[in-house]
């Protein structure tokens, strides 16, 4: 994604939600080095059920070095064809990739100023880029900051649908160890948004 600066006047909740949606896209993005695998171990929670999740994800990676979390991203992601799940908004929906909900997000991302970044070859529905366009949009670094009712339009068009089922898929698959903790955090966030999003008005 294209980076612009961030913009001053948002409210704590909402950049931490950014950041969490960021970190999200982050580890999801690639195998993390010991720098991110240290920044995961440092996490802290508390007494809520993502608060929990946090804890647990940051134990896993207080254990964990780099080459086993590579290890396991590749087979879940990579593999020999194809890893062991397919994290893309196309798949998850219709079940192939590259299908309509591609072309869909795709139209989004240039109604939001939002383009893809260069030698990049993964399709845009991918999870990553999703967390971090959310990320995005709510601090402002595609232009400015997307009101509520445009987050929730775009999550629940992009995100709610399938995202939740992917976060439980990652949980359960067999390569995934770091992961499945990832998982957690991400499965118990959404959940989060999700509600928020759907008490809201409009």
């Amino acid at each position: 994604m294209t980076l612009a600066q961030v913009h001053p006047q948002i409210e704590e909740e909402d950049r931490l939600r950014a950041d969490l949606y960021n970190y999200l896209g982050l580890m999801l993005s690639g195998p993390p080095d010991e720098v991110l695998l240290a920044q995961t171990a440092a996490l802290t929670g508390d007494a809520s059920p993502l608060g929990k999740a946090i804890e647990g994800l940051a134990q896993v990676a207080k254990v964990i070095r780099p080459k086993p979390a590579r290890t396991e991203y590749n087979a879940l992601f990579i593999g020999l064809g194809r890893g062991e799940l397919l994290p893309y908004a196309s798949y998850y929906m219709t079940g192939f990739l590259n299908e309509k909900p591609l072309a869909n997000l795709r139209a989004d991302m240039a109604t939001l100023g939002i383009t893809r970044a260069q030698n990049t070859f993964e399709p845009e529905d991918n999870i990553a880029s999703l967390m971090e366009m959310m990320g995005g949009m709510i601090v402002g670094r595609f232009g400015d900051p997307a009101p509520l009712v445009r987050q929730k339009e775009f999550y629940n068009k992009h995100i709610g649908p399938w995202a939740t089922h992917f976060f439980t898929d990652l949980q359960g698959a067999k390569a995934s160890v770091l992961y499945a903790s990832l998982g957690a955090v991400g499965a118990e966030f959404l959940s989060i948004e999700q509600e928020a999003f759907r008490m809201m008005t409009g």
